[in-house]
């Protein structure tokens, strides 16, 4: 076993003459590299497969430090199953004592190439087990794997965990379908309403690679558009992957594309599936019998043959940016596949983020959306209600509802669902005291206090949100008081105001515990938090859109963007002004993204937000990384790192410390410990020296056995 970097000398040289030393040691180099290779030998000399004796594996270990590739002997019983690509056994970390091999654990790993011979001069070791003949680990997946390790400053064995679903036996055993033939190039539809839209379906359809940016007109239709866009890229000879923030946007799609084509040409990659079924469909993709993806976040990876088009719909989700290390960006990974396979790229959503906006600016796509005339007709009237609105309205003052909100949903009830969006779940997910406004904290953790979800007409009771700690005699430690209000008022809470105004109207309730898919067309109020509001059949009559202020307010450099991008998701779902649909959003309208969402224009709210973001030197336009970390370890990163000429070092900071007892989210420093955190900024252009000089810094700290491990993030979403 040897790394393929590892060099191996002859010793330490005599002092002398070092001109003569040198001399001497090119002329041993020349005559060694024109004698021929001798096969590699095994500890146990086993019998070698021929004339491809060495496998170059890559280990499952995910250590930054071992981010390489190691050699092994291939036994001559193995030379037909240990083809690139298959998953193998390897002994690791064994050593050679007297003739013998000792120690040493099994792990997987993934045969990457078949060698004549090893750079290593010692023995090898051989192959453990072949798992399964089956290639798995492709040249296209594994250069794109190695590609998104080098941007994130990752292990190249993080990625292809990622990548590569484990392993089920009963699906390998099965062929998989012939793949069909190309389809005919579908029918425009309604791509007809879109400038250059019809323009960018022939260029799919004749085999071209064209980028854009699309701004999708609100309505139902969008699936079905996204649905053609696949099926061009199809007709056109090539593959097609989509991949959508949840299952919920995977089945319109799965259903429109199913009923564009008919069933066979696409599958669909979702955790829902199973892992037997999704792992049998992986296994369709890979084998080229399916050239057609439909799938969420880790559908980014899908081994499609011969892609033409990668798709990504609503790229500001949160769900795109996946958990696991090195957390790479759904949009990210397809652009890097855009670029490397020469695919088409289309980045679609009801809104524009910053990052579709740079891709427009700087020309690497070219933006699709339709005209203003086109815009009027599809979208919904928009009325906003204000501070001063709300100052002047008794209504609002006494039960949080607007005048107006009430007014239009009364009106709309009598011909349709009306949909209610809450920021927060739950019943009163925050209290403070009534009289001094400050937080309501528990006395034993100091966790925020909340009033359980049955609320108090149903005996609900006032606990700690972090240890459940029923809190019965509360009084706040600031001025005495013992009376609480309520500082954001969640979903539950909601439903049961507007119950009690609209007697004899269903309500019904869409969130974290039960997430609704579908309603009826019939008149009722569906109270849904953000990103899990339901399809009403024919649309919305109206949509309410709640408490603005609480995600305007957010800390955080996205938090116009983010209200915006929720508040187009939900108002999307209501019917157009020509059939009396109205949107009323509970925001002051002098805001910019209340601004955007009257006019319907995310795409100039982008452009607005990117050259903000252009004059503060703010992603995207900078590259950024995060460094997380005990105070100590993160100065010894920031000595040992060689940071790219005129990186910006900004911080440290010291993280908020969780109170004993809270519950840890990943990133965040353990209860009572405290972390700081520092932001690297580069120049566009240098983000990839700033990953390397990162990764290296950090495999410098594991080869000196640092105690506090650091965490590293390239481009973290949220450095508010």
């Amino acid at each position: 076993m040897s790394s393929e970097n590892d060099r191996t000398g002859s010793g330490a040289a005599a002092p002398g003459d070092v001109a003569g030393e040198q001399l001497a040691l090119i002329r041993d180099t020349v005559r060694k590299a024109k004698e021929p290779r001798a096969r590699p030998r095994t500890w146990r000399g086993a019998k070698l497969a021929d004339p491809l004796p060495v496998a170059r594996v890559l280990v499952d270990k995910g250590l930054l430090h071992l981010d390489q590739y190691f050699d092994y002997a291939v036994p001559e019983a193995m030379d037909a199953d240990a083809q690139p690509g298959v998953r193998v056994r390897v002994r690791f970390g064994a050593r050679v004592v007297r003739g013998r091999r000792e120690g040493g654990e099994l792990h997987d790993g993934f045969v990457v190439d078949r060698l004549t011979h090893s750079d290593y001069s010692g023995p090898l070791a051989p192959l453990a087990q072949v798992l399964s003949p089956e290639p798995v680990l492709g040249p296209d997946l594994l250069r794109l794997c190695r590609a998104v390790a080098d941007r994130y400053a990752g292990a190249l064995a993080d990625v292809v965990q990622l990548a590569v679903p484990p392993r089920r036996v009963r699906p390998e055993g099965r062929p998989s379908a012939d793949p069909l033939p190309p389809p005919a190039a579908p029918p425009p539809g309604s791509w007809t309403r879109y400038r250059d839209g019809t323009g960018y379906l022939d260029a799919l359809a004749a085999g071209a690679a064209p980028r854009a940016v699309w701004t999708a007109l609100p309505g139902p239709h969008w699936p079905r558009e996204l649905a053609t866009a696949l099926a061009a890229a199809l007709a056109g000879g090539r593959g097609a992957l989509a991949v959508l923030p949840d299952r919920r946007s995977v089945a319109r799609v799965d259903e429109a594309l199913t009923d564009l084509l008919g069933a066979g040409r696409h599958v669909v990659l979702t955790a829902d599936s199973g892992p037997e079924e999704r792992y049998r469909s992986w296994l369709a993709v890979n084998r080229g019998a399916v050239r057609a993806v439909v799938g969420t976040r880790a559908a980014m990876f899908a081994p499609v043959r011969g892609l033409g088009l990668a798709a990504l719909w609503d790229d500001g989700d949160s769900s795109h940016a996946e958990p696991h290390a090195p957390q790479p960006h759904a949009r990210d990974v397809l652009l890097l596949r855009a670029a490397d396979e020469g695919a088409a790229f289309l980045l679609g959503g009801p809104s524009v983020t910053v990052e579709g906006a740079q891709l427009v600016d700087s020309r690497w796509a070219s933006p699709l959306a339709a005209d203003r005339d086109q815009v009027r007709r599809a979208a919904p009237l928009v009325r906003t209600v204000g501070d001063a609105d709300q100052a002047r309205d008794s209504a609002a003052r006494t039960a949080r509802l607007p005048t107006l909100a009430w007014g239009v949903t009364r009106d709309a009830l009598r011909h349709g669902p009306v949909l209610v969006q809450v920021p927060r779940r739950g019943y009163v997910p925050r209290l403070a005291c009534e009289r001094c406004r400050e937080a309501a904290r528990c006395g034993r953790c100091a966790g925020p206090l909340e009033l359980g979800e049955s609320g108090p007409a149903a005996g609900g009771t006032l606990h700690c949100g972090w240890c459940g700690r029923p809190e019965a005699g509360w009084h706040c430690a600031a001025c005495g008081a013992t009376r609480l209000r309520a500082q954001v008022v969640g979903a539950r809470r909601t439903a049961d105001e507007l119950g009690r105004a609209f007697p004899g109207v269903p309500v019904r309730t869409s969130g974290r515990d039960a997430v609704l898919d579908r309603v009826p067309g019939e008149p009722a109020l569906v109270i849904a938090t953000p990103g899990a509001e339901p399809v009403a059949a024919g649309g919305y009559a109206a949509a309410l859109l709640l408490d603005g202020w609480a995600l305007l307010g957010r800390p955080d450099l996205r938090a116009g963007e983010e209200a915006l991008r929720r508040w187009l998701v939900a108002a999307s779902l209501v019917r157009p002004a020509s059939g009396n649909g109205t949107v009323v959003v509970v925001a002051e309208p002098t805001l910019r993204p209340v601004q955007a969402l009257v006019r319907w224009d995310p795409a100039g709210h982008a452009v607005r937000e990117l050259a903000e973001r252009a004059e503060l030197g703010f992603p995207p336009v900078s590259r950024m990384a995060s460094v997380t970390g005990t105070p100590a370890a993160v100065a010894d990163l920031l000595r040992t790192v060689e940071l790219p000429d005129g990186a910006d070092v900004l911080g440290p900071v010291p993280l908020p410390v969780a109170p004993p007892g809270s519950p840890r989210r990943t990133g965040e420093p353990p209860p009572g410990e405290r972390w700081d955190r520092v932001l690297l900024r580069v120049r566009p252009g240098t983000g990839g020296a700033l990953a390397a000089a990162l990764k290296t810094a950090q495999i410098a700290r594991i080869a000196r056995k640092a105690a506090d491990p650091v965490r590293v993030r390239v481009d973290p979403p949220d450095i508010g």
